[in-house]
């Protein structure tokens, strides 16, 4: 026995502290896979690190793209600093001279531009204010606390650069061998320079070769697994439909900033942070099929065609044939259906201004023949024909002017302002 003292490694524990974590998390960052990969494989490395389904990575930044506009960006950032499952570092540090990496540093270049230009896009502004702010707080958030819980899991195996030493051949000569795959040579096979007996040797034996330990194989989501119930989802859903609903009252007592587009955008946050918090849960994943579904929805809405569509109104046909100028309404505004509009029965007077506001539907306005109408049209997608003029199609300018009628100046003064969301709109004589 030599006396010496038998060492072993420590075992590795949970993190402590915000440093300590980060760091760990760079040492021992996820490594994009060759299999299961759609793209890069970022979604696939994050998820075979921390025991995720892969398809919940996907779907956050999907949402983390249409609230606020950050997933794409993060995927770059992935792209550009995760080293592949074969790579020695990842592409960044292979363009700055650290090691081999699949990347080549004229694409790593590449994504660093896509990276800043993406940035730049969702930190500068979205349909939702500080949306791109959000969205990264919550990636950044959700990261970190996936390495502190689960860090110690699934630690990838490092690749290290292949290093090659002199070592002696059979006839006195050297040679450079990869110390990986140099073999020991017993001194009977090969030249002696000490010219000593062989079998006098009292070598101390050579300590035994440690395998590096084996990365633990991602679970398998493929195979049938017993899945306990998580109340994650069912929470997540109330919270969404409670969002959902507070904000149509919201937007039916007067505040505007809670359009359509917003209240689904307020929703969409809502599931991407129940799937955050299903993937520390490991349920939740029903909250796809609501996520995509509303991350659709939401990019629809957000296009510039249907800016003014809200709740108010009511739904359903609307048809008025006010008779006298105090049955006029100085607004006609209806959520969905068709507007019918009849002022040929107003008798002539003072001048009048009226607005129609419909969501989606057909807007008809009917004025007498006589009549000066000062007009402006407008829909976000549908055609519109007021008067003489026509046009169709989507975000199309409006529609705007003054027609005298058949009789010239003179008539009766109208003033017109119809704007619809989604549907077509007519102003014409009777």
């Amino acid at each position: 026995m030599s006396g010496a003292s038998e060492t072993r490694a420590p075992k590795p524990g949970p993190l402590n502290g915000f440093e300590e974590t980060v760091k760990d998390f760079w040492v021992s960052r996820p490594r994009r896979p060759h299999a299961g990969r759609k793209l890069a494989g970022v979604a696939a490395a994050i998820g075979q690190r921390y025991g995720i389904d892969p398809v919940v990575v996907r779907v956050a930044l999907v949402v983390a793209t249409i609230f606020g506009g950050f997933g794409v960006p993060f995927y770059l950032l992935g792209w550009l600093f995760l080293p592949g499952e074969s790579d020695e570092v990842s592409g960044f540090e292979s363009l700055i001279g650290r090691g081999r990496s699949s990347v080549s540093p004229a694409f790593a270049v590449v994504l660093m531009v896509l990276t800043v230009i993406g940035a730049g896009g969702a930190f500068g502004g979205s349909w939702f204010d500080g949306g791109g702010l959000i969205s990264f707080a919550l990636i950044t958030a959700s990261l970190y606390l996936l390495h502190r819980s689960r860090g110690q899991e699934n630690r990838p195996v490092p690749v290290f650069a292949r290093s090659s030493y002199p070592a002696f051949t059979g006839n006195g000569a050297f040679t450079m061998t990869d110390t990986a795959t140099a073999e020991a040579k017993s001194p009977s096979q090969g030249w002696d320079p000490l010219a000593a007996d062989p079998a006098g040797w009292d070598l101390p034996d050579a300590p035994p070769v440690q395998e590096p330990p084996r990365p633990t194989p991602p679970p398998s989501y493929g195979a049938p697994q017993r899945r306990h119930r998580s109340k994650v989802g069912s929470a997540t859903f109330a919270l969404a439909v409670l969002t959902a609903g507070g904000g149509v009252l919201a937007n039916l007592n007067g505040a505007t900033w809670f359009s359509a587009q917003h209240v689904i955008g307020l929703v969409l946050g809502v599931v991407g942070i129940g799937l955050v918090a299903g993937a520390f849960a490991r349920g939740g994943r029903g909250l796809i099929g609501l996520a995509v579904p509303l991350a659709i929805a939401g990019m629809i809405l957000t296009t510039a065609p249907f800016q003014n569509f809200d709740f108010r109104g009511g739904a359903g046909d609307l048809t008025v044939t006010p008779r006298a100028v105090t049955d006029l309404k100085p607004l006609y505004q209806h959520a969905a259906g068709d507007i019918d509009l009849d002022l040929t029965k107003l008798p002539a007077g003072a001048p009048i201004t009226t607005n129609v506001v419909n969501g989606a539907g057909d807007t008809t306005v009917i004025v007498p023949e006589t009549a000066d109408v000062t007009y402006d049209c407008h829909t976000g997608a549908g055609s519109m024909a007021c008067f003489d003029r026509t046009t169709d199609g989507i975000s199309q300018e409006a529609l705007s002017g003054t027609d005298y009628g058949t009789d010239g100046v003179g008539g009766q003064k109208i003033t017109l302002h119809v704007s619809n969301s989604v549907g077509n709109v007519e102003v014409r004589r009777d």
